[in-house]
């Protein structure tokens, strides 16, 4: 069955009224699995071994340190400010769920108890699960997920199957296809009594507030920011991080990026682009023509075009110095070491976000934005990317050259043979 016939059905069951405790979550399942899967992978962002990996390696990557920051404190703070807004969207959907609960009335405010939870530290509910019962419930998560996920597949095949059985005109291939379509539909049953489709909303409901508790609460242990009930953080990245006044709200405020950044600018995406154009051109000046060099100069904004221009200028037109070639070649794939990363990161952060790659079961970070060229410094960035643009320029020039020579020298050997 196509996706939006799906969101349609989702919307209606969204906007129907309050459910009772055995009613079960049909199509509403499809929703609850997305936030399952980012519950699954937020929580497993936070496992000892990520945290260390973040403090000992993310934000010591040679690029985020040249052209982001080099305090650990203040990047610690943005990994910690993106991780608490990404749990604060996944409450607000569990709230949406919460509030058609008849049976709990705890449920009914969870919004009120997860913000009171964040601020103080308070689980009047019990919904705070140790690391045992956490990990217990992420395999069932898991479970519910995978199967849900091919009850969808299952069903668009009996769509499918259905469809086509309707203009089949041959005997046998109708007969063929009855067949086919029944054993999907046996497999649909399964996987609709297995699944999240025939679970309780309301218990389903009570799962997701009760990971979403835990994961605040692994976030405010492990950064050590906010009140907590109880324990000590594993990793504890800087007294710095703690915040005062309303958690989630002063946070947030991290992540608006300062004036001078690309993300301020609204650059990050562009700049991120034009890199990895580039990176591919360096990569293979030879194929590089005309056409393309005036394609990559269109990208440019006029910040780059004036600085390169100044760069370039009396550079002269000759490229033809082996030496000075395999030095820009040194040079340029040293600055896209370091500078590289973080575009594609840029590239990846986005698309993870976007309406298209979301559907279902949106694709779970694998970057966190620090990592990314939306905090990098402008001026900064602008000038390794001019930099990019002055070598790219000699060595595309100098290829030019090269390939120029051999083919008069291979036209004149020819001439050569001919004569003689």
């Amino acid at each position: 069955m196509a996706l939006e016939t799906w969101l349609i059905k989702v919307k209606k069951a969204i906007s129907s009224n309050k459910t009772s405790k055995n009613s079960n979550l049909g199509v509403l399942a499809f929703e609850i699995a997305g936030l399952m899967s980012k519950l699954i992978h937020l929580w497993q962002s936070l496992s000892d071994n990520n945290i260390v990996r973040l403090r000992h390696e993310s934000i010591s990557l040679e690029g985020v340190r040249r052209i982001v920051s080099n305090e650990d404190a203040f990047l610690l703070a943005l990994a910690c400010a993106e991780m608490l807004e990404n749990v604060r969207v996944l409450a607000k959907s569990v709230s949406s769920l919460s509030k058609r609960c008849n049976e709990d009335s705890g449920l009914q405010c969870f919004d009120l108890s997860f913000e009171d939870f964040a601020n103080t530290g308070l689980d009047p509910n019990g919904w705070v699960l140790n690391w045992k019962e956490m990990e217990s419930n992420l395999k069932k998560m898991d479970r519910y997920v995978t199967l849900t996920m091919t009850l969808h597949k299952e069903m668009d095949e009996v769509s499918d199957l259905e469809h086509g059985l309707k203009k089949l005109t041959k005997e046998k291939k109708i007969i063929d296809l009855q067949q086919k379509l029944f054993w999907h539909k046996q497999e649909v049953k399964y996987l609709k009594e297995n699944s999240l489709w025939e679970r309780s909303f309301e218990s389903v409901t009570l799962l997701l507030a009760r990971s979403v508790f835990t994961i605040l609460q692994r976030i405010k242990l492990v950064f050590a920011v906010g009140p907590v009930i109880h324990g000590p953080a594993t990793v504890h990245p800087s007294e710095t991080t703690t915040c005062s006044g309303p958690l989630l709200e002063s946070n947030s405020k991290l992540l608006k990026p300062p004036p001078s950044t690309l993300g301020d600018a609204g650059l990050a995406l562009h700049y991120g682009n034009l890199i990895i154009v580039i990176e591919k051109m360096i990569r293979s000046p030879h194929l590089v023509g005309i056409d393309a060099r005036e394609d990559l100069y269109a990208m440019l904004p006029s910040s780059i075009r004036v600085s390169l221009r100044a760069r370039l200028r009396g550079v002269g037109f000759s490229a033809g110095d082996p030496v000075l070639a395999g030095e820009w070649r040194d040079a340029l794939s040293k600055i896209l070491g370091w500078l590289s990363p973080l575009a594609h990161n840029m590239i990846i952060w986005q698309s993870e976000r976007s309406f298209e790659k979301q559907k279902l079961i949106p694709k779970a970070s694998v970057v966190l934005l620090f990592q990314t060229l939306y905090f990098a410094n402008q001026v900064k960035t602008e000038a390794a990317i001019t930099e990019l643009l002055v070598g790219l320029n000699y060595i595309w020039r100098f290829e030019r050259e090269m390939n120029a020579k051999a083919f008069l020298e291979c036209y004149n050997l020819k001439n050569l043979q001919s004569s003689g």
